[in-house]
């Protein structure tokens, strides 16, 4: 008897799973999953769109990232300033760039649409061309070094050249036997600005590949140069390798005995030496990082003060960096004010990290950086010095970074 209960039991319940299933298989009333549909930042909608003719679907390549420009257009209001940004690249540097590029357009350019220009000692083939235009959603432009930039001037004694290199090797000085580095130094103190396709711009970006940007930025970082009346500006700044310019100071107080002129009132001598310009402290912007203007660079100011350095040879006889090249000349040729620190552009570049100091501003601008990880107030950093040159506080919060 207690078996055949069992039993009644199992049918029963099997009889209403069934009904259940097909209640729920024949009901008409459960609605589908509605995926939220990703337009353009711009409209809100998208408008509706005319059904293509079957004959024109071979016209439009759908898997095409970059097809004829027709990328969004920029979320930002207002006009662009006559900028673009820089990159100086080979050809196996394409993948590294190409992170580079991500960054820079997701946290900024995606908004503005700048330009870009490439620049190579060498052609740029078509793989390096086809990648980064889909990636930039500006104009692309590539372009090749002229020779003559690009090689030992007549007056380098190469020999001599080539003892100091063989000395840095033995001494494991970083980039100490590179003679390409010394180029890619030289190139970028008194060259880039000056190519041709540069001439078509007043202000530049530096972009280095394999750096990254750690959060939103949410204006026009030309505009706001432009505006406030600023001609350079850096966002990592520490000592340089004392063993790569022994003889750069000696350099710049020759050419500054020559031309006084070009040395201007409320300059940052400050920030480069302790003595009034006796000896240089070391300290420079670190240039793999830069907003700047190209009229300036393009003074003869600036040019007057790159031909002396580079007839006293420590390109190639010493291994004199851009980055200290260029914070010289900034230091010296403009107002304090004309140099601006970007707190708010959170940047990497191997080894060092900028990660801006204020945690309203990091939470705000969707950071992802570590302020562990934040250089500024490391003992081999700068960044105090500029401060201090400007007499400007620090950020609130900088004593927890120290």
């Amino acid at each position: 008897m207690a078996g055949t209960q069992r039993y009644l039991r199992y049918i029963i319940f099997a009889l209403i799973c069934l009904i259940l299933l097909f209640f729920i298989s024949s009901s008409s009333t459960v609605p589908s999953a509605n995926w939220p549909s990703y337009s353009s930042p711009v409209d809100a909608v998208p408008s509706p769109q005319p059904p293509q003719d079957p004959k024109d679907a071979s016209q439009t390549p759908a898997t095409t990232p970059n097809d004829a420009g027709k990328l969004p257009p920029a979320t930002a209001d207002g006009d662009r300033m006559n900028a673009t940004f820089v990159t100086l690249a080979r050809n196996s540097d394409l993948w590294e760039i190409a992170k580079s590029i991500r960054h820079v357009e997701d946290r900024f350019n995606r908004k503005f649409n700048y330009d870009w220009v490439f620049l190579n000692d060498d052609d740029f083939n078509d793989e390096f061309k086809k990648v980064t235009t889909a990636l930039v959603s500006g104009k692309t432009k590539y372009g090749k070094i002229p020779t003559n930039h690009w090689e030992f001037p007549d007056f380098i004694d190469q020999d001599r050249a080539a003892k100091v290199r063989e000395e840095m090797k033995e001494k494991k000085i970083i980039y100490g036997d590179s003679i390409s580095y010394r180029h890619m130094c030289r190139y970028e103190s008194g060259f880039f600005f000056r190519h041709p396709l540069m001439l078509d711009y007043e202000w530049y970006w530096r972009v280095e590949p394999s750096i990254e940007l750690y959060c939103d930025i949410n204006y026009d970082t030309f505009k706001y140069m432009a505006e406030n009346k600023k001609k350079y500006s850096f966002v990592l700044s520490l000592y340089e390798y004392v063993e790569t310019i022994p003889t750069l100071w000696n350099a710049v107080k020759n050419f500054t005995q020559a031309h006084p002129e070009h040395v201007v009132e409320g300059n940052s001598m400050k920030f480069l030496s302790d003595d009034g310009g006796e000896t240089y402290n070391h300290c420079h912007f670190w240039s793999n990082f830069e907003i700047g203007n190209l009229d300036w660079l393009r003074s003869k100011a600036y040019i007057d003060y790159f031909d002396s350095l580079d007839h006293a040879g420590g390109f190639f006889y010493e291994r004199w960096g851009d980055a200290p090249v260029h914070s010289i000349a900034a230091g010296l040729m403009l107002k304090k004010e004309e140099i601006h620190f970007f707190n708010d552009i959170a940047y990497y570049h191997v080894p060092f990290t900028h990660c801006p100091t204020g945690e309203e501003y990091r939470l705000k601008h969707k950071c992802h950086c570590n302020p562990k990880d934040n250089f500024d107030w490391n003992g081999y950093s700068c960044t105090a010095r500029y401060y201090e040159t400007n007499n400007m506080d620090k950020p609130a919060g900088y004593e927890k970074e120290q």
